[in-house]
Formats: C-alpha cells, sequence, structure tokens
C-alpha cells in the first residue's frame, strides 16, 4: 500500500476514534484549524471548477468531513462538559463573537443555523435531487445520439466510448450528490441537538460537578457552547454552499469567476441606467447625495471601462478573424474548396441584379423555389439547391447556366420590356428588338411597356423577363434531370420510399441490386422524361425481374412497362387517341439483325449508311407531323425500342420513343405516318 492511501486509512479510523478517546483541547485546536482549512479549500475548488466531473470526488469528500466535523463536535462537548475548557479556537470564536454579550452571540448562531439549514442545504438537496432525476431521463437520449454520431461517421469508436463514460458518470455523480446533500441536512440539525446538549448540560454540570456559582456556570457554558456552535457551523456552511455551487453548476468553458465577469457585465449600457437609479435614490429620498453619488461614479466609471474593453476585443476578434481568413487563402488546404462542383449555378451580368434582390422587387428566389416543387411533382426529382451568383465578367443583361460546372445555356433580358412571341402570323404593327427564346429557340421580339396590350391583343405570348428565365431554367433542369441524380440522390429517395415500404426496399436493397445499380435505371427514366415520382411501382418491377437480369437497360424497360398508365397519360394528354409515327417491318428487322450481345451486354452495331438513311426517313416524318400541329411520336416493338432510341437521341433528343408494351390497352393508336427503308 501507497504512503498517501495509507495516511488516508489512518486518518478515516482517527477520525471514528475522535468520537471515543478524549483529546487534548491543544490537539484539537489544530484540528479545528484543519477543519475551516479543508472547508474554504473545498469552497475555492468548487468555485473554479468549470464541469462537476471535475470534482467528481465531492459526495465521498463531502461525508468524510460532515464525519470529520461531527467528531469534532463529540471531542469539544466533551471537554466542555468534563473540563469546562475546549481550547484557545472555541474560547476565542465565543468571545469574539458574543463580545462580552451572550445573547448576541446566541442570536449570530441561530442565523447561521438558520440560513445553512433552510437556505442552503433545502435549495441544495432540491437541486441535487433534480440534476440526478433529469440526467437519469436523458441518458437514453444521449446514448441514442452517440450512437447517430458514430453511425453518421462524425466521431469515431474511441470517441463514442469516452462519451459514453462521461454519461456514466455524471449519473453516478448526481445520483451520488442526491445522497449526499442528505448529510449536510442530517449535520445542520445535529448541531443544533448539540448546541442544547452543551447549553443545558454545561450549565447543570458546572454547579454540580465544577462547583460554579449559577452567574459563572451560565457565562462560561454559554461562552463555550456558542464558540462551538460557530466553529463547526462556519465549516459547515462554507461546504454547504459548495454544495450548492456543484450541483448548480453548469458546463462552460470558464471557472465561477470567469463566468460572472463574462456574463453579469456583458451588458455595460445597462450599469448607467443602474447608476442613474441610484443618483437618483440619493437626490430624491433622505439618504442623501453623500452616501449615493460615490457609489454612481463608481459605476459609471466602470462601466466606461468595460464598454472601452468590450469594444477593444471586438476589434480585436475581427483582425483576428481577417487574419485567419487571409492564411487559410495562403495555406495549400485552402485549395481543397475550390474543388467543390455546385450541381446547378445561376450567373447573371450586374444589370440583372434587380432580378435577385427582393429589396427591388425582385422574385427569382421565389421563382426558384416554385421549379423545384414543380420538378418534384412532374418528374419525382429532388433538384438540388440552385446556386445564384452575380459575375462581372459577363456583359450587364446577359445570364449562363451551369451544371456541375459547365455552361449548358445563355441568354440576354432587358429587364424594363417584354418578351413577344408571335402567334404564326406577324404584325408590321408591333416593333421591338428581335430575339430568340432561350428555352425553345423560337423567335420572338422584345417590346416596351406601350407595346405589351397591343401585342397581347394581336395573339402574342408576352412574357416577363422573369418569367423568361423561370421557364428557361425549368426546361434545363427537365432536359439534364439524369445528370442531376448521382448514388446519394438516390439514396435518399431509397430512404423516403423505406419509410412507408420497409418490405420492398428491404428485400431489393442490396440481395437484388445495388444503389449504383437503382440510379442508372433512374437516370436513364429521367433522360426519356419519364417521371420517377412512383418509386413504388419502379421498385416493384425492379425487384420481379432484377433477379434475372443486372443490365440497366432491359431493367429500365421493364420499368417503363410497369409506367405503362403513367407514360400512356404523358403522351396521350388524356385523350382516347394517340397519334404516332410507326416504324415499318424492314426498319424492325435491320435494326434485331444489327444488335449484338457481349459480356457487358448488347448493343447496336448498324453501319453508317443504314444509320444515315434512318436519319432522313425519321426526319421527314417528323417535320411532317410538326408541320401539322402535332407532336412527333415514335412507336416501336418493345425488342427494338431502346435501340432505337439510341439512334434517334443523337439528333432528335426532345422525341419521344415509345413500344405497344407501353401503351395501356384502352387506348386508341392511329398511325399517321411510317419509317421504313
Amino acid at each position: 500500500m501507497k504512503a498517501k492511501d495509507l495516511t488516508i486509512l489512518i486518518g478515516i479510523i482517527g477520525i471514528v476514534l475522535m468520537m471515543v478517546i478524549p483529546i487534548p483541547p491543544a490537539l484539537l485546536d489544530v484540528l479545528l484549524i484543519v477543519n475551516i482549512s479543508a472547508a474554504l479549500m473545498i469552497l475555492l475548488i468548487s468555485m473554479n471548477t468549470q464541469d462537476a466531473l471535475q470534482f467528481s470526488i465531492f459526495p465521498a469528500l463531502l461525508l468524510l468531513t460532515t464525519l470529520f466535523r461531527l467528531a469534532l463536535n463529540v471531542s469539544t462537548t466533551r471537554n466542555i462538559l468534563a473540563e469546562a475548557h475546549a481550547g484557545k479556537v472555541v474560547e476565542t470564536f465565543g468571545n469574539w463573537v458574543a463580545g462580552g454579550q451572550i445573547a448576541i452571540g446566541f442570536v449570530v448562531f441561530l442565523i447561521l443555523v438558520v440560513v445553512q439549514f433552510i437556505v442552503i442545504t433545502k435549495g441544495s438537496e432540491r437541486v441535487a435531487e433534480v440534476a440526478a432525476r433529469f440526467t437519469l431521463d436523458a441518458m437514453p437520449g444521449k446514448q441514442m445520439s452517440i450512437d447517430a454520431d458514430l453511425n453518421a461517421g462524425l466521431i469515431n469508436e474511441q470517441q463514442a466510448k469516452e462519451r459514453r463514460q462521461k454519461i456514466e458518470r455524471e449519473a453516478d455523480f448526481y445520483g451520488s450528490m442526491d445522497g449526499a446533500s442528505k448529510f449536510v441536512k442530517g449535520d445542520a440539525i445535529a448541531s443544533i441537538i448539540i448546541l442544547i446538549i452543551n447549553l443545558i448540560g454545561g450549565f447543570v454540570i458546572g454547579m454540580s460537578v465544577h462547583g460554579m456559582s449559577f452567574s459563572d456556570s451560565l457565562h462560561t457554558f454559554s461562552v463555550l457552547t456558542i464558540g462551538d456552535g460557530l466553529v463547526s457551523q462556519i465549516p459547515a456552511l462554507l461546504i454547504s454552499t459548495a454544495t450548492g455551487l456543484i450541483v448548480t453548476r453548469a458546463a462552460s468553458d470558464g471557472n465561477l469567476a470567469q463566468d460572472v465577469t463574462a456574463q453579469l457585465f456583458r451588458y455595460p449600457k445597462l450599469l448607467y441606467i443602474v447608476a442613474g437609479t441610484i443618483a437618483l435614490l440619493g437626490i430624491g429620498t433622505p439618504i442623501g447625495p453623500v452616501a449615493t453619488l460615490p457609489f454612481a461614479a463608481i459605476i459609471t466609471f466602470g462601466a466606461y471601462r468595460m464598454q472601452n474593453s468590450l469594444a477593444k476585443e471586438q476589434q480585436a476578434q475581427e483582425m483576428l478573424v481577417e487574419e485567419q481568413e487571409i492564411e487559410e487563402v495562403r495555406s495549400p488546404e485552402s485549395v481543397i474548396s475550390l474543388l467543390q462542383v455546385d450541381p446547378i449555378e445561376f450567373e447573371f451580368g450586374y444589370g440583372l441584379i434587380p432580378l435577385a434582390d427582393t429589396q427591388q422587387g425582385g422574385d427569382l428566389l421565389d421563382r426558384i423555389i416554385m421549379i423545384r416543387r414543380q420538378c418534384a411533382l412532374e418528374l419525382g426529382l429532388v433538384v438540388p439547391v440552385i446556386r445564384i451568383r452575380d459575375n462581372i465578367q459577363l456583359k450587364p443583361n446577359e445570364y449562363i447556366i451551369k451544371i456541375k460546372g459547365n455552361t449548358v445555356a445563355r441568354g440576354e433580358l432587358l429587364l424594363n420590356h417584354y418578351l413577344a412571341m408571335s402567334p404564326g402570323f406577324d404584325d408590321e404593327s408591333i416593333i421591338g428588338i428581335e430575339t430568340v427564346e432561350p428555352a425553345f429557340g423560337l423567335p420572338a421580339i422584345w417590346i416596351d411597356e406601350a407595346t405589351k396590350e397591343r401585342a397581347e391583343l394581336m395573339g402574342y405570348t408576352v412574357v416577363d423577363p422573369p418569367s423568361v428565365v423561370a421557364t428557361h431554367l425549368t426546361e434545363l433542369i427537365k432536359r439534364h434531370a439524369h445528370e442531376l441524380i448521382g448514388r446519394q440522390e438516390t439514396k435518399a429517395l431509397i430512404d423516403n420510399v423505406k419509410d412507408s415500404y420497409p418490405a420492398l426496399v428491404d428485400e431489393l436493397i442490396p440481395s437484388i441490386l445495388n444503389i449504383g445499380d437503382v440510379q442508372k435505371v433512374l437516370a436513364k427514366l429521367l433522360r426519356e422524361k419519364i417521371s420517377i415520382r412512383d418509386m413504388v411501382t419502379i421498385f416493384e418491377s425492379l425487384a420481379d425481374h432484377g433477379p434475372y437480369t443486372k443490365d440497366p437497360d432491359i431493367l429500365t424497360e421493364y420499368v417503363r412497362q410497369a409506367l405503362s398508365r403513367q407514360i400512356t397519360q404523358q403522351y396521350s394528354h388524356n385523350g382516347d387517341t394517340l397519334r404516332v409515327i410507326t416504324v415499318g417491318p424492314m426498319l424492325e428487322k435491320k435494326i434485331a439483325e444489327s444488335v449484338q450481345s457481349s459480356d457487358q451486354g448488347s448493343y447496336l452495331a448498324l453501319d453508317p449508311v443504314s444509320t444515315q438513311t434512318i436519319y432522313q426517313k425519321l426526319n421527314e416524318q417528323v417535320n411532317k407531323q410538326i408541320q401539322s400541329g402535332h407532336q412527333p411520336i415514335v412507336l416501336a416493338s418493345p425488342t427494338i425500342r431502346m435501340y432505337l432510341r439510341q439512334i434517334v437521341e443523337r439528333t432528335m433528343q426532345d422525341i419521344p420513343v415509345l413500344s405497344y408494351s407501353e401503351l395501356e390497352p384502352s387506348i386508341e393508336v392511329q398511325s399517321i405516318g411510317v419509317v421504313n427503308l
């Protein structure tokens, strides 16, 4: 056993023996001074701890100090009753506080007992009880929070273990404090009982045993009783205060003194109000200005100094932040932040700033919110946050749209004009600046406010600049939707479905397909503007056919067939007839014979001459449909649909290619053109 362990053991045994073995007054004086010193040290330590766990030995220490103080009470009581003397410390405290008047000494002692028992002890006991209860109730939530951070990768296993241990220690500490606070309460009660014993017993023993007169016995034992009570109550009051500080102390970055000065004097302007109130109190009441004005002046001076100090600290903090930003730019690690690529960016010249500035009436931000909602409803895609910024390198009225850092479109706007698109015939009275509508490439003109009403009467489609931008941005998002859905976005969609259909998702992922396989199918659907909002039907189809093939092209065909009702309504516009361009038998046979298979899947191996011929024949039919006012739709057999789509999308990306199995039986299909070799 180490020397310090042996010392503690001997000390505890000595405390117990003190209650039985008589102690000389000289040694008793030393032990009383030790008791006061230990209580003062415990109070100072409790004031300087930042966290209650930094003084986790406090509950056990509270028990030991209480036991030590009670042992001293027993020893002093024995000496008082047996020898009518308990050492210099007890006698000095009794004479000093009483000041020759015993009644005053009793009153002071009773006040200390009341303060300790009713105010500090009861409060500390209640706070410790509530803290223990709340700490135990919060344990499950804290444990779940640690597990969530660990699963998210925010902390490692060692950090999680340390946090769990801290939670357990907090629960043990506050539970121990709840019990240890009862020691303080019991000590206060014991002090009152010992006071009565010393006073009554000493008075009787003084006259019967020591042969004192009534007055001498009363004076001697009253002084000794008061001194004994004060010697024990002052350390008890210090430790009770330390108990209250420990259980009411919240975790912070500083000790009690730092927190008090930082938080209590955070608002120096309020001290001016305090100073003014004190000054008015002295001027307007009989207290007088002599007592109040100096104190008000001190408060005012302190507020002024604190205000200047806070201003200097704020200025120093701002300079420190600027220096840190400069260092971050200079440091090699700052290059990492430049690697971040935004999914969608909208940049504009300084002339278009009013579009995005709400103070100037710009509603572009609100329109972008509506665009994201529209895309969620129409495509089932959660569009990423669109980064909006001005770019001085652009022309004043120019804007560009970027997808993953690459410019995909640009346009120009005239803010004080309207974009007018002809209904099919031009009116010479409608004069403006010729341009091209950016979303669909249609010819248009910019007209002023005065011409707007006349253009609308003539059948022109008139659009304001914010609507032009919103339409252009919406069409680009739809066109590039397949580029905006990656594995992370797919994972978010899967988690959303899993909340309502956990069995379906658990069966599909990852046992049948992984997230990458699902992402490829979703991207292929979005590439052809097929909504993926009905994720349940898509997952059901993938779960049915996934065990037999992992080819994303084939899986996409199966999913399209499962979405037949949706596809039919999308292109028939809720009508009973669907006008299509069909594929002739010769072309069907040519494409089917050109399909080659490999380990990576099947692909179309068509010679350039045949490909060019197909382009020409298909372009002729498409132009006829556009001239007649119908939307061109190509209809092919299920076996060649995806290969024909590969041919069509190279030059006519917006032309939909459907198969017979993707249409509902109730829809009437009308062939208005045939593409054949």
